[in-house]
């Protein structure tokens, strides 16, 4: 049974911050902007790649590529460079705020755990207000491993300072839950996103409709014993 975490990890792409803008700057590049979904999807997959080979790029060289092949190497390095350049102002989802807000009222406290760079969450964070819920911005790039190995949620667990058991990892990817479950933490997973939460992963702690329904859930966890 899991416990009430007395500190919650957001992953921070598609979780918290929205990649929708980006699909009128694919338009600007000569792609078609329901292409948006595929680039992401291929980002990953190679970033992962990296990590099973035992290699590492950080989000902005594996983002860039992606696109570049999603482009068949037709797109010149402005073209990329204008399409990234949306991530320095993406909005976050409506139910980012509220959840943090009620996480923040229950006395827990959130912190950040991204795929992507400390600086660009950072940015995201404070271009949305959002700064004032999240004590601290946790990268992947300072263990050169894309998640889920275990070893990504380990070393956000020394950066916190808290045990498994007291920390949480909410997400809108089963994946990431998946590899936070291995590594002993509670998991939150909203299905916003993926709708449906796959069989070959084990299952969230908490299941919700939105990131509102899963913070309210955790708050509500009994605390842990002693």
């Amino acid at each position: 049974m899991p416990t009430r975490p007395r500190t919650v990890a957001f992953d921070v792409v598609e979780t918290l911050l929205s990649l929708e803008p980006l699909r009128p700057r694919f338009a600007d590049a000569g792609l078609a902007p329901e292409l948006l979904e595929r680039w992401f999807d291929r980002l990953l997959r190679d970033g992962m790649a990296l990590t099973l080979a035992g290699d590492y790029a950080n989000f902005p060289t594996v983002a860039a590529a992606a696109l570049k092949t999603l482009a068949r190497g037709d797109l010149d390095d402005d073209t990329i460079a204008h399409v990234l350049a949306g991530f320095h102002d993406l909005p976050a989802h409506p139910d980012v705020e509220p959840a943090m807000r009620a996480l923040s009222e229950a006395g827990i406290s959130a912190v950040c755990l991204s795929n992507g760079t400390a600086e660009t969450t950072t940015r995201f964070l404070e271009h949305n207000e959002l700064d004032q819920h999240v004590d601290q911005v946790i990268s992947v790039a300072d263990v050169h491993s894309w998640k889920p190995p275990v070893r990504v949620y380990e070393h956000a667990l020394h950066e916190i300072g808290r045990a498994p058991h007291e920390v949480a990892l909410v997400a809108v990817h089963a994946f990431d839950c998946h590899g936070a479950k291995r590594a002993g933490l509670t998991t939150g997973w909203a299905d916003r996103l993926e709708g449906h939460y796959s069989e070959i992963f084990t299952p969230a702690d908490i299941v919700g409709v939105d990131l509102v329904d899963v913070a309210r859930q955790l708050a509500a966890l009994p605390p842990a014993a002693g």
